[in-house]
């Protein structure tokens, strides 16, 4: 299941109590004082992993609890201080703070981390000719998990276009194939390699129009195209479900116009699919002279002119 929010809380550890305590021997009757420091709480930290890919973990794993510091001794033993928490999450993740909105960290890069919640000092201990004073408490806060997924390409279309046919052809993901809508039901990734290069791409469940208003599933998985740097524009050129391609192609981009003006300027490679299916090349003939760009006619479930398109995206990106 993939899954690419969650709401979680996350409690630092509290420091430990500063000791008093009062050293006497036969030549220190009024004893001196030696009670030690408290140790300090445990930061809550949270570390990107290239090894997870969804948040499904935090749907049962919500609270996140630091261990308190050792309290502080005689003879100047100072607490222990508490081992930090590490939470794991996949890069692309967007941590934010639930109570005002504001974004903590983005962690795009693996290995990237950040303290969330900072464990308390530990407590005074009276060495320090002072009184002994508690350890202060540790940070307190909820946040939100919000993924998005980190590919140099995304595939948009209809429902049925042939998205995951394509990706099944040109890269090593798998995911499901069937013929009715919605089949993939969350995004997919796969690495492609192309001449001179490799990269990432991924497959998106298919828009319908209203997407951007909340309508099917699209508009849950939009915001996994906004990191990627090309769009690969999959066409039904066969009308096989009784749409017409040219206007398959204005709803799509109307979609994601109105999702966002950044990804609609992203670059887009338009990619003619089912060219095997009779009727495909008059639509095709058709297409391209109303739509003036580059358009690469191909058939997935064939595998034909893949190599043409695979180029042109390297290209792109």
């Amino acid at each position: 299941m993939f899954i690419d929010s969650a709401k979680i809380e996350v409690r630092a550890g509290s420091g430990g109590k500063g000791c008093k305590s009062l050293y006497r021997d036969k030549y220190q009757r009024q004893g001196k004082a030696d009670g030690g420091d408290g140790g300090k709480g445990a930061d809550i930290i949270f570390r990107a992993d290239h090894n997870l890919l969804t948040l499904l973990d935090f749907q049962h794993h919500r609270h996140f609890f630091g261990s308190h510091g050792g309290h502080g001794s005689s003879n100047h033993k100072k607490g222990k201080a508490a081992e930090d928490v590490i939470v794991r999450v996949p890069m692309g993740t967007i941590i934010q703070d639930s109570a005002t909105g504001a974004i903590l960290r983005d962690l795009s890069e693996d290995g990237q981390e950040v303290i969330i919640a900072k464990g308390g000092k530990g407590g005074i201990g009276n060495w320090h000719r002072k009184e002994a004073t508690p350890g202060e408490p540790g940070e307190q806060r909820t946040v939100v998990l919000d993924l998005k997924l980190l590919a140099d390409v995304g595939v948009v279309g209809f429902p049925n276009a042939g998205k995951s046919t394509l990706i099944t052809a040109i890269s090593n993901a798998r995911p499901k194939i069937a013929p009715y809508p919605f089949t993939t039901m969350g995004p997919v990734l796969g690495v492609v390699n192309a001449t001179h290069r490799q990269f990432v791409i991924a497959d998106l469940p298919g828009l319908i129009e209203g997407a951007s208003e909340g309508r099917g599933l699209g508009v849950k998985f939009l915001k996994h195209i906004e990191r990627t740097k090309v769009l690969i524009h999959i066409v039904d050129m066969a009308g096989l479900e009784g749409r017409d391609p040219l206007d398959d192609y204005r709803k799509i981009n109307l979609e994601i116009k109105n999702y966002s003006k950044e990804v609609y300027k992203k670059p887009q490679i338009i990619c003619a699919n089912k060219m095997d299916v009779t009727g495909a090349l008059e639509n095709l003939q058709r297409f391209k002279k109303s739509v003036k760009k580059p358009v690469f006619p191909v058939s997935a479930l064939e595998k034909t002119n893949l190599k043409e398109l695979i180029d042109a995206v390297a290209k792109k990106i």
